[in-house]
């Protein structure tokens, strides 16, 4: 977990809560696990009815907010205020709105527990509000992590669900979904379906559950092009265009144009050990071993022209210059020159 979030998690799971929480940043899966927790259980029930206030920032304005904020809970020790996409309230980037916001936070309600969940941004540092706010309120800025923390992510959650789950496993889902935390998690408990507790979680059934052929899909088509395997390539690229449904063409695209990406990045290091590019690319350490085989066979300039053929085929398959050419057959063309 986040170590911002564990830290306010180990004091609300306590029950002592604060009277302003600011939550921020691209990653919204903390955002919404810590707010969510709070609006379940910082009050009963049935203290639910009168003192418990969920609103969506494009609703309100900054005054309406606090009046809410600033009323007294009835019949319970407090009241909380939840505000959803707290960075769309209506006047919060205007002086007037932040200022009242401001003089709110220096002296809060101490009966309120007042939750902004600012997504996908953080408050601006360069204004007044943003340079106090971590200083007023129990703040916490959450990134995006990097692929090398998706690994130790997937692997706790399905721990604290009661599951070990096998290393390949965990690469597929990482490499497959991606550092959208809510997507991964959400796709991990759909795996959990059907899976007895304390039972291992296998490739077999990650693939399964996300609709990943074992032998065609493209951590194997990526394998197979590293190797410059003309025949797998062949096989793999044959049955990904025929099931172009389960697996779009413009995602595999992008996949690829970050492993060539990063495997620039890895031409330009010193130490090219497996634990060196790692940390140097930010990659979990079971990608390494692919990187490690591709710069034995991608040269500097290889990965340069290889850079450029994904950026080509990517706005063909946009519908930019495409001519007559099918998805299929834009794939096929860039997989070949990929390993000329």
């Amino acid at each position: 977990m986040d170590v911002a979030a564990k830290k306010i998690f180990d004091r609300i799971k306590g029950g002592n809560y604060d009277p302003v929480y600011v939550l921020q940043g691209e990653e919204t899966y903390y955002i919404d696990l810590i707010s969510n927790y709070i609006e379940l259980n910082a009050l009963s029930d049935s203290e639910k009815g009168f003192n418990q206030v969920i609103v969506y920032g494009k609703d309100v304005n900054v005054a309406t907010l606090l009046t809410h904020a600033k009323r007294y809970p009835m019949m319970a020790e407090r009241q909380v205020v939840i505000v959803k996409e707290a960075q769309d309230i209506q006047d919060l980037q205007k002086d007037t709105g932040a200022k009242l916001l401001l003089d709110y936070l220096t002296r809060p309600l101490p009966s309120t527990i007042l939750v902004l969940c600012h997504k996908h941004k953080s408050f601006d540092k360069r204004r007044e509000l943003g340079k106090k706010i971590d200083q007023l309120t129990v703040s916490a800025t959450f990134k995006k992590p990097y692929e090398n923390q998706l690994g130790e992510f997937i692997q706790q959650y399905a721990k604290e669900k009661g599951y070990k789950i096998e290393d390949s496993a965990v690469r597929i889902l990482a490499e497959y979904v991606g550092n959208d935390l809510s997507r991964l998690a959400n796709e991990i408990d759909k795996v959990l379906i059907g899976v007895e507790s304390k039972e291992v979680i296998t490739t077999e059934k990650v693939m399964s559950q996300v609709g990943i052929s074992k032998e065609y899909n493209i951590f194997e088509l990526q394998k197979a092009l590293i190797r410059k395997d003309q025949l797998q390539v062949i096989k793999i690229v044959n049955y990904l265009e025929a099931n172009s449904k389960k697996n779009p063409i413009i995602p595999l695209v992008a996949f690829l144009y970050s492993f060539f990406s990063k495997l620039l990045v890895a031409h330009s290091t010193n130490d090219r050990s497996e634990r060196a590019l790692v940390t140097a690319l930010k990659i979990s350490p079971f990608a390494a071993k692919d990187y490690s085989a591709a710069l034995q066979r991608y040269s500097l300039v290889n990965v340069i022209d290889g850079i450029g053929l994904l950026k080509q085929a990517d706005l063909k398959l946009k519908g930019v210059d495409v001519g007559s050419e099918s998805e299929g057959q834009i794939l096929k063309e860039l997989v070949f020159r990929l390993m000329m």
